[in-house]
């Protein structure tokens, strides 16, 4: 029995770091698509300013 156990506690950290990963990789996306909307601003607004 404590082979079973020992292998469900396996599969619970293994789909615990799965989910960190997920969660992880989901702000990297998030952050860079924030920063490249500022820069695409910063871009827009350099073009349309008054010179």
């Amino acid at each position: 029995m404590e082979d079973k156990r020992g292998k469900g506690k396996e599969k619970d950290r293994e789909a615990w770091i799965e989910r960190g990963v997920a969660i992880r990789a989901g702000f990297y996306i998030f952050g860079t698509h924030l920063f490249a909307g500022f820069v695409w601003l910063l871009f827009y607004l350099g073009e349309h300013a008054n010179k």
